[in-house]
């Protein structure tokens, strides 16, 4: 071995101690962390950056201190502890997940970055003696659920921590160091973007299987290849030929196109030895149809000799699930799909399942699973293959095209270090998939890391708490979210004064600033702006009597819906009178249930009959809606006829006549040129128009989170969380609350409103705070199952009522609405019910929860239990979120919690 650099002896003895040789990349930042810099890597996923995490476990073992290793899921963090544990011994080693605490007082312990989180703002002795802390996919921070937690932790770090951050390759790899280096001093930031695993792209059109890129390609210049192109240039003229139009769908609505079926495909790649497979599809229903389809199929991918092993390992994760649920879960028909080597992956499987899935998959005994995205966020499941169904996603909004971020990321997974040669990226080629934008997005490695961090409730109380008013609001301007919007301005700013130069420019051919044709110019502005305010004038008159008119109509109101989705007959089966946004239930002539707003009606509401309706409405179930609806046509109601508007003509308004004649007598309009001149004077107003707004832009850019800061605590003081600047022992117990709704919860348990609830009553209230349907099926209806349930809920419910209009008024975003699509269902799992039972109350509109959905939620209402046990200043209630959490944690919620 060459001779060890000076600094680096610790590094020598990690080298020996590892198996194979270090990368350049691994060396490097290993060297920097040796030698006293914190080190940011940023390197292709499978590149092996948690090496350069585990050296800094090495370093603090070495040097007598202590070491955190934080990741992102639960599921990591096993995985990491495992390995640990594997290495160094059980007695070095603990995890802390907020579901398990094993050895926490080990100097090495793998948690969850929220658990360090906590830690930090609790001031835990625990911290005593930390040296190193290793933050695994910290590319998380772009997350915008989740991501503020890692930005927490990186700012409240005492200043002696060494840290060690491991990202997927991000293309502003530099702009993050550079803030790490600002808030944590001196920082390596080291980059690798090779992939350890070369990777060929293909594209699969029919049972042929292309390269994607030409032979001829380089960095400089992509070129697709020829036969690819030529082959399906051919195949579109040949539909053209049949009279297919070479569209999806031709003339006579016969289809032009057919995709080969999941298991031909599999099949394909099994004949070409590039399994196994990952095949990607963004929706839970579509990887589960996928997998159906392969088991109605003959399809076989498994081997001799196998079958033993897979039942041990799925005995492994599933044993201890009661025999009475498996047939519910679907055990029998997942196991067979095992046993001929194929699965699904996705959230909405149980843990249990989906950790079998995994383990066999990486043992080589399935070799095709189909899977969602989530499969790319840090688990480690290599294949040697990735195909892609669509190159089109839902993003929660909309369907957009995977950005060359999402695609290199999926696309990562394929390639297995130690066994494949080369990973393979397989698009199945469609005729709207355009090969040459396939192309441009394998080969194009833009992923930018953008701040997802906001200060909340919980966040802005303990820094208050921690720092003071001051010195947190000089924390929040030093977050990397402020760091970008900052480095935003400079381009703003320059901008600015290029557009400054082109208006002066703009003026000389108007006749200079002063001139009368931007006079005359200018009075065509107003004109135009008063006329657009008469038109808006006219919508919120016509939504004020909307909003008056919903506000006056009773239980039992017959209206019509006169536009949209919605239009025709409903009835009124809840009113509201919130000022402002009334939003009363209805059920529809068409069986449809939800709330309506003055949206949907452009004239006032009106009641054109009345009928009665039971005493409670459970308007969730489809039976129900169908009666109701039946009844609704069977009144003899008819809708009325649609009147016209009438629209305000622009002449009564006085300002806007006086405007018409100024304009008009004008010296500037008699003008021959008149026109060509106004052509240049909008494009000097429009110049000037987005000058301002950038100048707007750059004033609400500087200082903008402490601004959100600011409003925060003025909120927090009226309603008794600080007072002088000091938090008070209600804002201690918002403190310790991290949830989304965090500012309900506090004022939920200040108020006692779930004093007096059983166990299950009580968790069946918290769902609705935790808990957020799948798919929109109407705003809030209160309901459950006992009195107690629907009391507390209500008053839940008003809470987060008032707290909207707070954060409206000050222009903060607003909290999460509560969702009681959960009541039922935990509420049955509490109280003792079967899973059955409790599965088909649980869900969306009708449609029961995942066994996989189900545990999750499950879960999540444990969390905020254990949270409410832990803070409730009422005895009772503390004692009675202890019993809820037991209650839950059974069964299903209780196998397999990784």
């Amino acid at each position: 071995m060459s001779e060890t650099p000076v600094g680096t002896q610790e590094l020598a003895v990690f080298a020996d101690e590892v198996s194979f040789d270090l990368d350049p990349f691994q060396e490097t930042a290993c060297a920097a962390l040796e030698e006293g810099h914190s080190v940011l890597v940023c390197a292709p996923t499978g590149a092996g950056k948690t090496i350069v995490g585990e050296f800094a476990v090495h370093m603090a073992l070495a040097q007598g201190g202590k070491c955190f290793y934080t990741t992102p899921i639960k599921a990591l963090s096993n995985q990491k502890f495992a390995d640990l544990t594997a290495r160094y011994g059980r007695d070095k080693v603990g995890l802390l997940t907020g579901d398990q605490s094993i050895n926490p007082d080990a100097p090495v312990v793998v948690m969850t970055t929220e658990v360090l989180r906590n830690m930090l703002y609790a001031g835990s002795d625990a911290l005593d003696g930390l040296s190193y802390v290793v933050m695994d996919e910290v590319h998380y921070l772009a997350d915008r659920f989740r991501g503020a937690v890692w930005e927490e932790v990186i700012l409240h770090l005492p200043p002696e921590v060494k840290l060690v951050s491991l990202s997927a390759t991000v293309s502003n790899a530099e702009e993050f160091g550079a803030w790490m280096e600002t808030v944590r001093g001196d920082t390596a930031v080291v980059v690798d973007e090779t992939r350890p695993i070369p990777l060929s792209q293909h594209v699969l059109v029919g049972k042929r299987l292309f390269d994607l890129f030409d032979a001829k390609s380089s960095d400089q210049k992509v070129l697709v290849d020829e036969d690819l192109v030529r082959h399906i240039k051919q195949r579109e003229a040949s539909d053209r030929m049949h009279g297919y139009g070479g569209g999806p769908r031709g003339r006579g609505g016969r289809t032009s196109f057919r995709p080969i079926s999941r298991p031909e495909v599999l099949a394909r790649l099994d004949d070409e030895g590039l399994l196994p497979a990952i095949t990607f599809i963004f929706s839970r229903a579509g990887c589960d149809g996928a997998l159906a389809q392969c088991v109605r199929s003959r399809l076989d991918l498994s081997r001799e000799g196998e079958a033993e092993q897979i039942d041990a390992i799925i005995e492994k994760h599933t044993g201890d699930l009661p025999k009475a649920d498996l047939e519910v879960l679907g055990y029998w028909e997942w196991r067979e799909a095992l046993h001929r080597g194929f699965a699904s992956h996705h959230a909405g499987m149980l843990p249990a399942f989906r950790h079998t899935v995994e383990e066999l998959f990486v043992k080589g005994l399935v070799r095709a699973v189909f899977a969602t995205e989530t499969l790319a966020l840090g688990i480690n499941m290599p294949a040697r293959t990735v195909v892609m169904e669509r190159l089109v996603k839902f993003n929660g909004e909309s369907h957009a095209e995977l950005t060359p971020g999402e695609y290199t990321q999926l696309t990562g997974r394929a390639g297995r270090r130690g066994i494949d040669v080369e990973g393979h990226a397989v698009v199945l080629w469609q005729p709207e998939v355009d090969t040459s934008a396939v192309a441009g997005l394998a080969s194009t490695r833009t992923y930018p890391l953008r701040s997802s961090f906001r200060p909340g409730y919980n966040m802005s109380i303990n820094l208050i708490d921690r720092l003071g008013t001051t010195e947190a609001r000089e924390l929040l301007e030093r977050s990397f979210a402020q760091f970008q919007a900052d480095r935003s301005v400079v381009g703003l700013v320059r901008g600015i004064e290029r557009n400054e130069g082109a208006l002066r420019k703009l003026e000389s051919q108007l006749g200079g600033v002063e001139g009368s044709f931007l006079e005359y110019m200018n009075l065509r502005e107003r004109l135009k702006t008063r006329e657009r305010e008469i038109q808006q004038q006219g919508r919120a008159d016509r939504r004020g009597a909307a909003v008056k008119s919903l506000i006056g109509l009773r239980r039992g109101d017959v209206v019509a819906i006169p536009v949209g989705r919605r239009a025709g007959l409903a009835v009124v089966l809840e009113p509201d009178q919130t000022p402002g946004d009334p939003r009363p239930l209805v059920l529809t002539e068409d069986h449809w249930a939800g709330r309506v707003s003055a949206a949907d009606f452009p004239a006032p509401a009106e009641a054109l009959g009345h009928m009665a309706l039971p005493r409670r409405v459970d308007h969730r179930t489809a039976r129900v809606r169908r009666d109701l609806a039946s009844a609704l046509k069977g009144t003899g109601i008819s809708r009325p006829r649609r009147r016209r508007e009438d629209r305000a003509r622009g002449g009564e308004d006085r300002e806007l006549s006086t405007l018409r004649r100024s304009v008009r007598s004008h010296p500037a309009h008699a003008r021959p040129d008149r026109e060509q001149l106004a052509r240049v004077g909008e494009r000097y107003l429009r110049l000037q128009r987005e000058t301002e707004s950038m100048r707007q832009k750059v004033a609400a850019t500087t200082n903008s989170l402490a601004r959100t800061f600011d409003r925060i605590v003025g909120l927090l003081e009226e309603r008794g969380f600080v007072a002088d600047g000091e938090v008070t022992p209600a804002g201690r117990r918002l403190a310790r609350i991290y949830a989304e709704a965090d500012l309900v919860v506090a004022e939920a348990l200040r108020a006692g409103v779930w004093k007096g609830l059983g166990p299950a009553e009580l968790a069946a209230v918290i769902s609705t705070l935790v808990y957020e349907s799948r798919q929109e099926t109407g705003y809030l209806s209160v309901h459950g199952p006992t009195e107690p349930i629907r009391r507390a809920i209500g008053q839940t419910v008003d809470i987060w009522t008032q707290l909207r209009a707070d954060e409206s008024r000050h222009k903060l975003p607003p909290t999460k609405e509560p969702d009681l699509g959960f009541v039922n269902g935990v509420y049955k799992w509490a109280r003792g019910d079967e899973l059955a039972d409790s599965l088909l109350a649980s869900g969306d509109g009708g449609t029961p929860l995942s066994a996989g959905d189900f545990v999750r939620w499950n879960r999540q209402v444990i969390d905020m239990l254990d949270q409410i046990h832990n803070t409730a200043d009422d005895p009772e209630v503390a004692s009675t979120a202890g019993k809820a959490v037991r209650a839950i944690r059974r069964g299903v919620v209780a196998v397999d919690a990784a």
